[in-house]
């Protein structure tokens, strides 16, 4: 393995048997090195490489100046993210979630301390993400003897989910997550439905993947099927009400425009876990 440039003392650029540009890291590995040196694979602990020509440069000034101890918790818990998540994570995670901690790390020890504002919604509408926030506290206390506040599983959770879905701006991740909030709110007091309704999980995770088309405007679900849609509206009277006003509210937020297919599976969607939730309570779990 070459060097191309020392970024740091443990981190190097390099080409590697391929001529791809790579990230190394290793304790030491760049200490008084020079460019066009070769370095022993022993030597090196971590290889990263991003694809993306920018993202790859991005990522070097950002380790420029970025404790080895930080770099490699963050590597560790995206690892653990990869392997825990049913979704692929966007390569930008390695950049906005590394920076993330390293600035919450500076933050807690100059005593900044803040509460996330949107720390039920994250926790109730991305359960799998902030478990493995929680996880990431407990990984940073481990290895650099800090234990960050539990609102900073909610945060870490934010850079996952933004991850999920394309590497969004957190801005449209926050966006869809308030949406979210809102949209629960109108189908509780519709239905009346509790708070631990089971099938609500399901409705949550399709409305997340709809509030990311939407947001990132992409096309939107277009079917022939005149007579499903028909019936729909006239045997799901309310659910196809409930889902027009939800789309009402969606677009006056988003600049967007949701299809007629999109409502009716809205109303679908209501109708099951108004179902689900009659048959809950017949059979007393609710």
């Amino acid at each position: 393995m070459r060097i191309e440039k020392v970024i740091n003392n443990n981190v190097i650029s390099a080409l590697d048997d391929q001529g791809r540009e790579i990230v190394a890291m290793g304790r030491g590995i760049g200490f008084q090195k020079k460019s066009g040196q070769e370095i022993k694979a022993a030597q090196v602990e971590k290889i990263f490489h991003l694809g993306s020509p920018d993202l790859q440069a991005r990522f070097q000034e950002l380790l420029a100046n970025m404790p080895m101890e930080c770099v490699q918790v963050s590597d560790e818990i995206i690892s653990y993210a990869k392997s825990h998540l049913s979704m692929q994570l966007n390569q930008n995670v390695y950049l906005a979630l590394t920076d993330h901690i390293d600035f919450a790390l500076r933050r807690f020890k100059d005593g900044m301390l803040f509460e996330n504002a949107l720390y039920s919604e994250i926790r109730r509408f991305y359960p799998e993400e902030f478990q493995i926030g929680c996880h990431a506290l407990d990984l940073i206390e481990e290895q650099i003897k800090v234990r960050l506040p539990e609102d900073e599983a909610a945060s870490i959770a934010f850079h996952l989910v933004n991850s999920e879905f394309g590497g969004m701006r957190l801005r449209d991740t926050q966006i869809m997550t308030e949406i979210i909030r809102h949209l629960i709110g109108m189908i509780r007091a519709d239905y009346h439905f509790p708070e631990d309704l089971v099938y609500e999980d399901r409705l949550i995770t399709n409305l997340k993947f709809m509030l990311n088309r939407l947001i990132q405007n992409k096309e939107g679900w277009i079917t022939e099927d005149a007579r499903f849609n028909e019936f729909v509206r006239a045997n799901y009277r309310n659910e196809y009400e409930l889902a027009r006003a939800m789309r009402d509210y969606i677009e006056s937020v988003v600049s967007c425009k949701m299809t007629e297919e999109e409502v009716i599976y809205l109303a679908v969607q209501l109708k099951y876990a108004d179902i689900k939730k009659k048959e809950g309570k017949k059979n007393g779990i609710f």
